[in-house]
Parts: C-alpha cells; structure tokens; sequence
C-alpha cells in the first residue's frame, strides 16, 4: 500500500510540474504576442499627423502643446483618484451619512469639470496650429476621439 501511495504523488508532482512548466512557457509566449501586436498599433497623435497630413512643425507644436497640457492635468486627475479612493473607502462604514457621500462626490464632480474646461480650450488652442483646409478635418477627428469607445445609450446595437 506504501509504495503504490509513493508512485501515486510521484505522478502527481510530475504532472504538477510539467502543468507549471507549460503555464509559464503560455504566459511567455503569450506576452510577446501581445507586445507585438500592440507595438504596431498608432497613437493618437501618429494617426492624427497622417489624417491631417500635418507638416514636421506642426508636430514638434503638437508634441509640446501636449506635454504642457498633461503637466496641467495631471494634478487634476490626481486629485479626482484619491477622492474615488477615499470615497469607496467608506464602504466598509455602515453608518456613513449622504452628506459626506455628496461632498467627495461634489469634489470629484468640480475637478471632472476643471478637466473638461481645460480640455477644451487646450483643443480649441491646437487648432489654431493648423491650416484653414486642415481645420475642418480636425475638428471631426476629435469629435471622433472624443466619442471613440463609448457606448451611447440610445442606440442599441442588435
């Protein structure tokens, strides 16, 4: 009984073993494919450098007015996280009260629409970097960002 009982968690551990060794050579081979696909995938700027067949100073412009407009942002969303955080925070506490609820909520509200301001006049600024044929395609290429992965709520799709 002893030795049958031996061979038994021998293979048990061979197969474990094995189990782990085909795990990990799927988790290393699956991770290059997907850095691989997702290096050949455009950012958000090459794609809008070729749609509007941008000229080499209008990038250089490009890139800065953004890295200007992150360091703007950055805080803001910050902000917005630890807020999210301290709010969910609370779930724990059954005897929190609306009030305190509505204030982290009112904060992440008034710093969302910081955001959406600075967002705006930041896209309304990079226009001007643009020609007057290039404007028109602009303008329907952040609409389409600006849209891009969302969900509207009034079309179903069937």
């Amino acid at each position: 009984m002893k030795g049958s009982t031996n061979k038994i968690l021998v293979i048990a551990v061979v197969l474990l073993l094995a189990t782990n060794i085909a795990l990990v050579a799927f988790m290393m081979t699956g991770k290059s494919k997907y850095s691989e696909k997702n290096s050949g995938r455009k950012s958000t700027s090459d794609m809008m450098a070729k749609e509007l067949n941008m000229t080499e100073e209008q990038k250089k412009n490009h890139k800065l007015s953004k890295e200007e407009h992150l360091k703007k942002i950055k805080p803001l969303f910050d902000f917005i996280r630890q807020r999210k955080a301290a709010l969910y925070s609370l779930l724990k506490d059954a005897t929190v009260n609306d009030s305190t609820i509505n204030m982290y909520c009112e904060q992440i509200g008034q710093q969302q629409t910081a955001i959406e301001k600075l967002n705006f006049a930041h896209f309304k600024r990079k226009r001007n970097l643009f020609t007057a044929e290039q404007q028109p395609k602009y303008d329907s290429f952040v609409l389409r960002i600006m849209q891009g992965g969302r969900w509207d709520s009034a079309v179903r799709k069937r």
